[in-house]
């Protein structure tokens, strides 16, 4: 009996934690919503308030404010062959009339092979529906290192170059930062994930990507960052994507 009574208290106290909101699986799947830019990934893409929050609010601080609804469809540790196979992510697509469609691979935790062939089947669905993709290159880490990210850059150019697709090369806007300031770190304290510092340099790399602009004029900046640390964020995001060229179709 006292085994019982055991169990029927840890049941009801892992109940009271998801509900609460402190299970670690995350999953979202805006089918009904509809907005402009739709973010789809894992954990990378929902970290630090999610990428869509940021986003909307960086375009709301442009001269003139871009008025935007950003949503997101993710699912923790879910690359992008997971994501397929859930509902969620491909009924966005198909019913949310996005305009732009940002797509986040985490090569780390697939192959090569999967990320080409899902990107082209979710690059497929979003012209489908009308929509602009883009691929947004993340960034290697420690724990799952079998992939460098000079080949997480290679295999996004490759990818975009077939897809005809434009890349937020993030994780290329980290490694300069990473070695510029390396007093200022990107990941979360376990190593992987992005700090505010990391999410927020990822927002401003979509977003000199999205509206090819410079985003160093946006007054938006998460709180506990600087101004003098937005700014040279703002001008890293910059440089990064205009370094970063993908060959369009027909081009040399």
């Amino acid at each position: 009996m006292n085994n019982l009574h055991s169990i029927r208290i840890l049941m009801l106290n892992t109940s009271i934690l998801c509900l609460l909101g402190a299970c670690a699986a995350v999953s979202q799947g805006p089918a009904n919503q509809r907005g402009d830019v739709l973010f789809i990934g894992d954990s990378f893409t929902y970290y630090q308030s999610g990428l869509d929050f940021h986003f909307e609010r960086a375009a709301a601080s442009a001269t003139p404010p871009l008025v935007i609804k950003a949503n997101s469809s993710t699912q923790g540790g879910a690359p992008l062959k997971t994501l397929w196979d859930i509902p969620g992510p491909r009924a966005a697509i198909e019913n949310g009339g996005y305009k732009i469609v940002v797509l986040q691979e985490d090569l780390s935790e697939t192959t090569v092979a999967n990320f080409r062939d899902y990107a082209r089947r979710f690059v497929g669905e979003i012209r489908k529906a009308g929509a602009r993709p883009i691929l947004l290159m993340a960034w290697a880490y420690k724990r799952l290192g079998w992939i460098s990210m000079e080949q997480i850059a290679q295999a996004h150019r490759d990818a975009a170059k077939e897809l005809d697709a434009d890349v937020a090369p993030v994780g290329l806007a980290w490694q300069k930062v990473m070695m510029e300031r390396p007093a200022m770190d990107m990941y979360a304290s376990y190593r992987e994930h992005p700090s505010i510092y990391g999410t927020y340099l990822a927002t401003l790399v979509v977003y000199a990507t999205v509206y090819q602009q410079n985003p160093t004029g946006l007054s938006y900046r998460p709180q506990g960052i600087g101004a003098d640390d937005a700014a040279f964020l703002c001008g890293i995001a910059w440089q990064t994507v205009q370094e970063y060229r993908v060959p369009r179709s027909g081009a040399p």
